[in-house]
């Protein structure tokens, strides 16, 4: 399936981001391990170790068996990498890590070695170590005195120690038998003599017994550390899996993070609604939308307009839904949840097992009607029989499996329409740019699709004299009916288009209809204060009146009616502004903006807001006069002091690397410096996050994006202004 749905490439390199060689399928519930996925995609932690596959090293423990030191240290790197997840923290993954309860006697293993996996802590090894270290010493020491024996000097060749079949030599010529007792252990290429000194035997005698007893200690150790493995078989059965695992997971999300990937989980319908999907064998892809709900999708039209490609997309995106792959495409992408995924597309012709290609066709056909919850995909339905019947035949199959869910490409225009009354059946077909000469790689639903052979034919060689003794021993009755099926895509098309300037004009509605409602609930809003403000100001007059008509005498009486008649002069009501007539070059507020107008189109003006084009209902617009005019002040542009292309805000405070961000952004627009690097590390996404919200918010950063991996990755942003 990997290879017929072009994911060969995709596949190698997941599987080349994990710690050792696995099967990339997931076991269990697709679901849990979404779960873990996404929580995991918040943190960032090191990678697992490389590890080597310990399946024969279990079935060995099972049976009792003794493991190599090399074994045991690759268990040891497992249980080390699950005590430095476990010693973090997780907050929301902390209930996976801690049922990994890992055994004390394991620990104590563990710490018999040191990271290259050396056995470390046991007295009587390390000094049978460092005796033999010692005579090594002795060895080397034998070996210079003898280089500086005088009389020896005329036979050597060089004076250096050389290292032949793991004993320390020296290099002479003939003749040195005369001066010194050796044993030859090999020649040179120029017929020289490699030789022992027989005076250093002793010390590679000792040497022998040391290795042969550190041997001996080593291997009861591993028999020990072995019989220890045993009584936690199981326990260590279960880390392995653990492993492979979160090994799985990090690879996913690692191949995710790289390449901008979203996970897709199957739904429990068998819908498929792919929104910008991208199939990942295709470099320069042209995303696909597509809703494909009914059982049969038939896609016709002409050669080499995409049908193929589309068919193994449908059934790619399945593949990937099912399996957890991360894949390009839209959250907004939904698709069915099937048992089986089909692929007939290649030719089955064998000549080894003298089959054909129909009747290749036929047997993975015959398959089918035992086959349940299957997508199936069959690209050129008609290949290798005569078109006319297999119409008929192919169209009883389908009917026979049509509550699978079946893709199919073909020429075959009558099968297309044997199918086309049928409502379990979509068509679509490949458009095909006449003006150009060239498939458009798009796909129009409803209709069927004109093949384009002949002009397929010119466009790759064929001479136009060929092709027109062809159109016309193809015949008239044909030719028209292709000529109708053209006609009926271009309808279709057109139809298509008027769809869409339709869509696109009731959005407009909507926008305009949204911006009247909440002109009018500001209005309302505004309408409110007024009459809470009026009210408040008429009580506290009537209040002031009644103080006076409650004075004790005259003075006090017209001191209190002169307080009432002030609180009533204060009383202003809020006129209600007229529309008044707009014109270019007059101040405006739309909504809360400000700006100027820059031109008039009917019912539409274009206003220039902070440098940006602004189109807006000439009827939401309010004119707004400046309180002061702004004096032309020159500005003379300062240079930076520092301009450098790169920024590293490792070890700094949130506030002082926002403030250190900020000025060499200013200085890098100073310096006219079209691109930049800003180093922020990974580490809790806090620093992060400010950068990208500061950048964000900067008019004059055009775009920023995370590093490469080989300048950073996701540690460091590139900005571009």
């Amino acid at each position: 399936m990997i290879n017929k749905l072009d994911l060969v490439d995709y596949i190698n390199s997941l599987k080349s981001l994990f710690s050792r060689d696995k099967d990339f399928i997931l076991e269990g519930d697709i679901n849990v391990h979404l779960r873990y996925i996404k929580k995991l995609e918040k943190y960032d932690y090191t990678s697992p170790p490389i590890i080597k596959n310990l399946d024969d090293a279990l079935n060995r423990i099972k049976k009792q068996g003794i493991l190599s030191h090399k074994e045991i240290f690759e268990f040891i790197k497992i249980v080390r990498y699950f005590e430095y997840l476990k010693d973090r923290n997780w907050a929301d993954l902390n209930e996976w890590f801690s049922k990994i309860d890992i055994p004390q006697s394991i620990i104590e293993i563990a710490s018999k070695y040191d990271k290259k996996g050396n056995l470390i802590g046991i007295e009587e090894l390390d000094n049978i170590n460092e005796l033999i270290r010692q005579n090594k010493q002795n060895i080397n020491q034998t070996l210079y005195k003898v280089l500086n024996y005088s009389k020896l000097e005329p036979y050597l060749i060089d004076r250096q120690i050389h290292l032949v079949n793991d004993e320390e030599c020296l290099l002479v010529r003939g003749g040195f038998n005369r001066v010194l007792n050796a044993e030859i252990v090999g020649r040179s290429n120029n017929g020289y003599f490699y030789i022992f000194p027989k005076e250093i035997a002793r010390y590679k005698d000792k040497e022998s017994e040391l290795l042969s007893k550190k041997e001996e200690i080593e291997f009861n150790l591993a028999k020990e550390f072995s019989s220890i493995f045993n009584k936690w078989y199981k326990f260590l059965s279960f880390i392995n899996k653990e492993f492979d695992r979160f090994d799985s997971y990090n690879a996913r999300i690692t191949l995710a993070k790289s390449n901008n990937l979203t996970f897709i989980t199957p739904s429990k319908d068998k819908k498929i609604i792919l929104k910008n999907f991208c199939h990942p064998a295709l470099k320069n892809c042209k995303s696909i939308d597509l809703e494909y709900e009914k059982n049969v999708l038939l896609i016709t039209g002409v050669n080499a307009g995409g049908k193929t490609m589309l068919l193994k997309s449908i059934l790619t995106s399945a593949y990937m839904a099912k399996y957890l792959l991360p894949m390009k495409a839209s959250d907004k992408t939904h698709i069915g949840s099937f048992k089986n995924i089909i692929a007939i597309i290649d030719d089955p012709q064998n000549v080894k097992n003298d089959i054909s290609t129909f009747a290749g066709r036929m047997k993975e056909f015959a398959k089918l009607f035992n086959t349940k919850d299957a997508l199936i995909g069959v690209d050129e339905i008609e290949l290798g029989t005569d078109s006319n019947e297999a119409a008929s035949l192919f169209k009883v199959i389908i009917k026979e499996l049509i509550n699978q869910k079946i893709v199919i490409t073909t020429h075959h225009k009558r099968l297309a329409s044997l199918l086309a009354n049928d409502e379990r059946v979509e068509l679509l077909a490949a458009i095909y740019d006449e003006k150009n000469q060239k498939p458009t790689y798009e796909f129009i639903k409803g209709t069927i699709g004109k093949s384009y052979a002949f002009e397929t034919a010119l466009k790759y060689g064929i001479p136009k004299r060929i092709v027109e003794m062809a159109k016309k021993d193809y015949g008239d009755d044909l030719e028209n009916l292709n000529l109708l099926i053209e006609k009926s895509s271009k309808l279709e098309l057109e139809l298509k288009m008027k769809l869409k300037e339709e869509e696109e004009r009731l959005q407009n509605i909507k926008k305009l209809e949204e911006g009247l409602k909440y002109q009018k609930e500001e209005f309302n809003k505004n309408i409110e204060k007024e009459k809470l403000k009026l009210l408040k100001e008429y009580n506290d007059a009537i209040n002031k009146a009644k103080e006076a008509f409650k004075a004790k005498n005259q003075k006090e009486f017209h001191q209190k009616l002169n307080e009432a008649h002030k609180a009533k002069s204060k009383i202003k009501v809020k006129k209600q502004e007229t529309n008044e007539k707009i014109e270019i070059g007059d101040n405006v507020k739309y909504f809360n903006s400000k700006g100027v107008v820059v031109s008039i189109n009917g019912k539409n003006a274009i206003i220039d807001i902070d440098g940006k084009k602004v189109t807006a209902p000439l009827n939401m617009l309010k004119k707004y006069i400046q309180t002061h005019k702004k004096k032309s002040v020159k500005i003379n542009k300062p240079n930076a002091k520092k301009a450098d292309i790169k920024l590293d805000l490792h070890g700094m405070r949130y506030e002082e690397a926002m403030e250190e961000a900020d000025k060499f952004i200013n200085n890098a627009l100073l310096a006219n410096l079209g691109e930049v690097i800003i180093y922020h590390g990974m580490g809790s996404g806090v620093l992060a996050s400010g950068i990208q919200k500061l950048l964000k918010n900067h008019p004059l950063v055009k775009e920023f994006h995370p590093a490469p991996p080989n300048m950073g990755g996701y540690g460091a942003t590139v900005v571009k202004f």
